[in-house]
């Protein structure tokens, strides 16, 4: 089961922390939230596998999300 750890503003934003949390060996999702904006104005979900969202969250904290 997937679980969201952060909702990011921005595509640069969620490509960030995509790129982090694959880096640290993690799988990740990116789930853009609304359907009727532009890929940058959207919000996008972040989700990891739901046994592995405590240590994403504070490597996200670590690094200042």
């Amino acid at each position: 089961m997937w679980k969201v750890v952060y909702m990011a503003r921005t595509k640069d934003i969620a490509d960030s922390i995509n790129n982090l949390l694959s880096r640290e060996g993690f799988w990740i999702k990116l789930k853009p939230v609304y359907r009727n904006v532009s890929i940058q104005d959207n919000y996008y979900e972040i989700l990891v596998p739901e046994s592995e969202a405590e240590e994403v969250h504070a490597i996200l904290m670590e690094n200042g999300y």
